[in-house]
């Protein structure tokens, strides 16, 4: 088995390619992640997912480099980190009672051959009706800054859910395992 690489320094991709029970190692990629002029959300994912596992091939040449990146959507608007306290509550009270769809970009690269796999899914959350005390409240719980959409879905974030919409939950978190499974069978890896 070709060692697995995650492009990526997210702790929670690291905690969910964990699950897999394969070894792996990881490295952040250095790139610009800025979308491109009329760049819809599906492409800008797709090519940072894939332009993250590029980034690291030079250095890992015989190896399968798992890509990934994320944006939050809010009728039109991406939504990105909040990083402070002020755009996470703006954030979670637009969300409020409306639906964000999350789209995982995901890249599988064989830097040994430059094969690559690349897909998007997309993962829905609807919101419950929120007051400003319940954002706050949970803003000053969890402290979210560094998540798109301002939440962690896997913490107390689940409460600001009316229900959630999509084929692969892991996929809301930053890494589709499902599809990253289906990706891994295709390049000859078994899991389990």
């Amino acid at each position: 088995m070709p060692p697995l690489v995650l492009a990526s320094s997210s702790p929670y991709r690291r905690e969910l390619l964990a699950r897999l029970r394969l070894p792996f190692s990881w490295s952040a990629p250095a790139i610009n992640e800025a979308p491109l002029a009329d760049e819809d959300a599906n492409a800008l994912v797709r090519r940072l997912a894939e332009t993250k596992a590029r980034a690291l091939s030079a250095k890992h040449p015989q190896h399968l480099i798992i890509g990934s990146d994320q944006v939050a959507i809010l009728g039109k608007q991406i939504l990105g980190k909040p990083k402070t306290l002020e755009r996470a509550h703006a954030q979670l009270l637009a969300a409020s009672g409306n639906s964000v769809t999350f789209l995982t970009g995901l890249a599988l690269l064989d830097s040994q051959s430059g094969h690559c796999q690349i897909d998007c899914i997309p993962f829905t959350v609807h919101f419950r009706q929120l007051s400003d005390a319940q954002i706050s409240r949970y803003l000053e719980a969890e402290q979210p800054f560094d998540c798109a959409g301002s939440f962690k879905a896997e913490g107390l974030g689940v409460s600001l859910f009316r229900s959630t919409e999509g084929t692969d939950a892991t996929s809301l978190i930053g890494l589709p395992l499902i599809r990253l499974v289906d990706m891994l069978h295709a390049a000859g890896i078994d899991v389990p």
